[in-house]
């Protein structure tokens, strides 16, 4: 499954441009690697997400096409999450 419909359908970014636009600016890494829009992702990969002021790393537990809402969140498991302080 392609990054941005992963970051899509588990609810991680809400649509599917903006999930295109963070990767293709280099601000999620997969397995350690910088990741586009189109790196394929799979069950165990390790996902560092940059949000601003937010670092979330989550382990990818299952890719489904679609999913309802209260279920997404079982595609994936968070590992930690941290703050990141503003640079100046």
């Amino acid at each position: 499954m392609r990054l941005d419909k992963f970051l899509k359908v588990s609810r991680l970014i809400k649509r599917r441009t903006v999930a295109k636009e963070v990767s293709d600016q280099g601000r999620i890494l997969v397995n350690g690697n910088e990741a586009k829009a189109s790196t394929t992702i799979k069950v165990g990969d390790e996902l560092i997400i940059r949000f601003g002021q937010k670092v979330v790393t989550v382990k990818v537990e299952k890719l489904q096409e679609t999913t309802k809402k209260d279920e997404a969140q079982e595609m994936y498991s968070i590992v930690k999450e941290e703050r990141v302080p503003a640079e100046s």
